[in-house]
């Protein structure tokens, strides 16, 4: 591993400066600014941007940058951010981001990966006026492998890591359009009310307090405790276990906090960003500062309230009144009407919440593990601590595929085969709680499925489709979801089966790439 400057690496330039309003058109090439690469980042297409026709272009005399190029803010607060974006078409570009287009020779996503973990908000020198000089830019320098196939190998392996954290993200956004669809469908639209039930102010049915920031002079007296308060950046439209800080109990007795009870629904009144309107629901006692409402539990199940204030985001948000900060007060959280029908089809609903809610639960925990697993890879692979050549070099360049976070992954191969069908087997129903048993059911189904493959490639995600379904099919009240730590059982399977000959490898001609087979 060596460390190189960029200027060595690619040829580095920042964009020009943007046409007039009037100037931009319904078609054309795609103009790319600084506030873009959040939206970008999310999935939005480069198409759905500002688009420069042909003759604008060469008045104005802009830059069409190619595809493949990497963006980044050079200035302004959006440099201290460290959004990295790759073009997937060429694009025009504002004088406020940085483009590399990468030499030849260097692989584009090792050098998007490396941006991630050694970002050049470094070089900033005064965050009060945050930029960056091209010249700071192209001397700055990052680790490079001596071999340049080991770039793509390192961008091959974090890649994997990337599109693993991205299908987590997805299902986890998944999981809450279900409840939503779920809500929706049980009670319809809260706002409008089609299916007419009966409706009332959250004042008429429950309290609605808020809380105090003790005073900072004294720190040691009112902080430090063992008592949790909420902030409203804390509030973020889930459950709330534990708090950034914690009051003691002469801070509740001598300022205006209250302790409110497990189950109190919190609202966010006013604070920055999406913060205003948010909302939480208390799995612990707590206080909470002044721009919190609480709402105190009634005789409505609490957790129907909370799901329903979150589908209402944008209405509650609509309520703020002010100037410069619009924000919302108790008189207007009083007067937010919800939909309140029997309690008992309020609590067969959060019933089902609960069931998703322990899924998505899960998937969070995966996600976390996921993120530390690309945490240590990408920290030992820059560092050069990783057996590369063990990391197969992928049989052709990836292109890097837009789901999200740009995470690069091969595009699929589609394949079609009769159904498989996995034994019932005697490691169930113990390989629910046993990790051992798990290992040894994973392995025995794995056998099984790849007998039944015949001429299909292999596919560890396939297979984990396959078992996740059986799964359900023999134990449908089990809540079981396979995580990474299935998919390492399963990878190791695989390298136990090439080397034993059970797998091997073969390259598919259509699809221009390495597959297995059994």
């Amino acid at each position: 591993m060596k460390q190189a400057p960029l200027s060595e690496l690619a040829a580095v330039s920042a964009g020009q400066s943007a046409p007039k309003d009037s100037e931009f058109s319904d078609v054309g090439v795609p103009f790319i600014r600084a506030g873009s690469l959040d939206a970008l980042l999310a999935g939005k297409s480069e198409l759905e941007l500002e688009l420069v026709a042909p003759e604008t272009a060469k008045l104005r005399k802009l830059k069409t940058y190619p595809r493949g190029t990497i963006l980044f803010a050079k200035s302004g607060m959006s440099a201290t951010k460290d959004r990295v974006y790759v073009l997937q078409r060429p694009a025009h570009v504002v004088s406020h981001l940085a483009a590399l287009i990468p030499n030849s020779g260097v692989c584009g996503d090792y050098l998007r990966l490396a941006l991630k973990s050694f970002p050049p908000s470094s070089l900033i020198k005064d965050p009060a006026y945050p930029a960056m000089s091209l010249g700071d830019i192209s001397s700055f320098k990052i680790p490079v492998p001596v071999e340049p196939e080991n770039q793509r190998r390192v961008a091959h392996l974090l890649g994997k890591a990337e599109a693993l954290i991205a299908q987590r993200k997805q299902q986890l956004q998944q999981l809450d359009e279900l409840l939503k669809s779920v809500f929706l469908q049980m009670f319809g639209d809260p706002v409008r009310n089609e299916k007419r039930w009966l409706k009332e102010s959250i004042g008429a049915f429950a309290d609605v307090e808020t809380g105090a920031t003790p005073s900072r002079k004294k720190q040691e007296i009112y902080y430090g405790g063992g008592i949790p308060w909420v902030k409203t950046t804390e509030v973020k439209n889930e459950d709330i276990f534990k708090t950034e800080e914690c009051i003691t109990g002469q801070a509740l007795i001598e300022t205006n906090c209250s302790l409110y009870p497990v189950g109190t629904v919190l609202l966010a009144m006013y604070g920055q960003g999406r913060t205003r309107g948010q909302v939480g629901y208390l799995k612990v006692e707590a206080a909470t500062n002044q721009a919190c409402a609480a709402i105190l539990p009634s005789k409505h199940n609490q957790v129907f309230i909370f799901h329903q204030l979150k589908l209402m985001y944008g209405v509650i948000r609509s309520l703020g009144r002010g100037g410069n900060q619009e924000n919302l007060n108790l008189s207007l959280v009083r007067g937010i009407e919800l939909l309140l029908p029997p309690k008992n089809l309020q609590d067969n609903f959060v019933a089902i919440a609960e069931k998703i809610e322990k899924l998505k639960t899960r998937y969070q925990r995966s996600l976390a593990e996921l993120e530390a697993l690309y945490g240590s890879l990408s920290q030992k692979a820059f560092k050069g601590e990783l057996d590369l050549s063990r990391i197969p070099l992928p049989a052709q360049r990836i292109e890097p595929v837009s789901i999200g976070d740009q995470a690069s992954v091969p595009e699929p191969v589609v394949q079609t085969q009769s159904r498989i069908e996995l034994p019932n087997s005697d490691m169930l129903p113990e390989a629910l709680s046993n990790s051992e048993a798990r290992k040894a059911l994973l392995e025995e189904w794995l056998q099984a499925y790849s007998r039944q493959l015949h001429s299909s490639a292999f596919s560890a995600q396939d297979f984990m489709t396959a078992a996740q379904e059986r799964l359900l099919e023999l134990l449908p009240d089990a809540e079981l979801a396979l995580g990474v730590e299935d998919y390492e059982c399963i990878k190791a399977w695989v390298f136990e089966a090439l080397a034993a000959g059970t797998l091997t490898q073969a390259f598919d001609d259509a699809g221009n790439r390495i597959t297995l087979k059994a």
